[in-house]
């Protein structure tokens, strides 16, 4: 889907345009996703295989639930939404702790995208079972919790099994210390 979005600084400041996220993808430009990681208070990590559509990235695993926040949208509100539409899950604000921005730059095939994202990450327990939440069909292929030690020996492994995004290590243990601390 081709939405608006608003486009931001290298640093992060607010520019005041929008552009559709197509455009921004081609020119570069900077703008703002969100990251909402569910765990367990068993020590689980909720992952989401990216779905086979994918452009970027098909069938790897990742964040739990993500996408691109709409112009003028709020970082919690992109957070619910994205939530409700991958997993049909309904949260709310208070359930969420942001724990921190995190600035990802890539470029995908062979430089028709350029990714400048700022990923405004949070995190929120998961309080259903995987069997209680609808995955989006064109967003998901499926879904797996995955224990901390699970979640870092294949991590451990991504250059070789096709799991997580190889390249994304640094950011992946964030996100676990961060889990880790909250329980």
């Amino acid at each position: 889907m081709d939405e608006y979005i608003d486009i931001v600084t290298a640093s992060g400041e607010p520019t005041g345009k929008t552009a559709l996220k197509s455009e921004a993808h081609k020119n570069g430009w900077y703008h703002n996703t969100i990251h909402l990681w569910l765990y367990t208070k068993n020590g689980e990590i909720l992952l989401q295989q990216r779905s086979h559509k994918k452009a970027i990235h098909p069938l790897l695993w990742d964040v739990s639930a993500a996408g691109h926040i709409d112009a003028g949208e709020a970082f919690v509100e992109a957070a619910l939404r994205e939530t409700k539409e991958e997993l049909g899950l309904t949260l709310h604000a208070e359930e969420l702790t942001k724990i921190g921005t995190k600035l990802h730059k890539s470029s995908y095939a062979n430089g028709t995208i350029q990714d400048n994202e700022f990923h405004q990450v949070y995190i929120a327990e998961l309080k259903f079972d995987l069997t209680d939440l609808t995955p989006q069909e064109e967003e998901v292929e499926a879904l797996k919790l995955v224990t901390f030690y699970e979640f870092k020996t294949l991590l451990s492994q991504s250059e070789t099994n096709n799991h997580f995004i190889p390249t994304n290590k640094s950011y992946y243990n964030f996100i676990l210390d961060a889990i880790k601390a909250q329980l």
